[in-house]
């Protein structure tokens, strides 16, 4: 046998095994899109695990250990909440402090937290993340030293931490889960699970509803929906990532409004649900009825400190509602935005 045909071998030799890698590790159709920017789940103990120089080592363990931390928070239907975190936002009597307190004092939504999945993105947040909740992950990336300050908005570091968010979120998806995904700054009051529907694959909450529920021309926001996973919403996450470079310097949101009615959504199928403001709203659309209000978000708003405080004072407006008799008819109105409109 020459040498170019024992070369030609142990490629094919090669390529089988690596073939038999992908098949015995993944059973999803983009194994690749899944692991290049996940990150390592450590443990409450906070014993970092050794790094493998092997990379398919590197790689089954990463699988490995989302896959555990989603198997033991899920609900039964496979759901989880997931949320994301960086030091500007942990910081003591910060967004993640008031984001929890709103679970504590909200009716029926304390027992959520055990299906919380806090997504840590750099050292610090990780670190403030443990000492407030059981289930944090830390999503390493190259850029985790530079995205624990406030991101500007659609300042470069703000685009990358929502593009390297849109592509974990995919990899939730294609580990077979369903999630409820919510910014930081969205206040629960009511437990949200019981308004989504069994037959929409993307339910997603609105800055300005129009009453019309599958009308693609509302105005979405995603910093609050919840997505089934199925073959339907992979493909059209992984067409969403793609479509990054289709209309560069846009955020992810942006770039939905895009690609929404496109033919490729259509053609994929994937049903599209928009949530009414009445039970999810925000600063843009305040809910008007508190005995209906699930989620408060605190859109339309721009500046870490204006949040703090319109979020705190939203806070005081629901407890002040709880400690009423909510059975008479008395009127209760938000007195937020204030500090978000200037």
């Amino acid at each position: 046998m020459g040498f170019a045909s024992i070369l030609r071998a142990l490629l094919m030799f090669s390529a089988t095994i690596a073939a038999i890698f992908v098949f015995h590790y993944a059973s999803y159709d983009d194994f690749g899109q899944i692991l290049p920017n996940l990150g390592r789940f450590y443990s409450s103990s906070g014993q970092n695990s050794s790094r493998e120089s092997n990379i398919e080592t590197v790689m089954k363990d990463e699988l490995y250990e989302l896959r555990k931390v989603l198997e033991a928070i899920s609900t039964k239907e496979k759901t989880v909440i997931l949320t994301t975190l960086n030091e500007a936002w942990a910081a003591p009597n910060s967004i993640f402090d008031i984001f929890l307190e709103s679970f504590k004092i909200g009716n029926n939504t304390y027992w959520l937290l055990n299906h919380l999945l806090v997504i840590a993105i750099d050292d610090k947040a990780y670190v403030y993340c443990q000492k407030m909740v059981s289930n944090c992950y830390f999503l390493k990336t190259n850029e985790s030293s530079t995205m624990s300050n406030e991101a500007k908005f659609m300042t470069p570091i703000y685009l990358e931490m929502m593009w390297k968010r849109l592509d974990f979120l995919q990899t939730i998806l294609s580990l077979g889960y369903n999630f409820l995904f919510t910014d930081t700054d969205v206040m629960w009051f009511r437990d949200p699970l019981p308004h989504f529907t069994l037959d929409s694959d993307f339910q997603t909450s609105c800055d300005r509803f129009n009453g019309k529920k599958f009308d693609i021309r509302n105005s979405p926001n995603n910093g609050f929906l919840f997505v089934r996973s199925n073959n339907r919403t992979i493909k059209m996450y992984k067409f969403w990532l793609s479509s990054r470079h289709t209309y560069p310097g846009l955020h992810e949101q942006d770039v939905f409004n895009k690609i929404k009615n496109g033919s490729y959504i259509r053609q994929l199928g994937v049903k599209l649900r928009f949530l009414s403001t009445d039970y999810f709203g925000g600063f843009c659309s305040p809910s008007r009825d508190f005995n209906k209000v699930c989620t408060m978000h605190a859109n339309c708003c721009v500046g870490l400190d204006r949040k703090i405080a319109d979020l705190n004072t939203t806070l005081e407006n629901w407890k002040l509602y709880l400690s009423s008799n909510i059975s008479t008819p008395q009127s209760f109105h938000w007195t937020v935005p204030k500090h978000c409109h200037m």
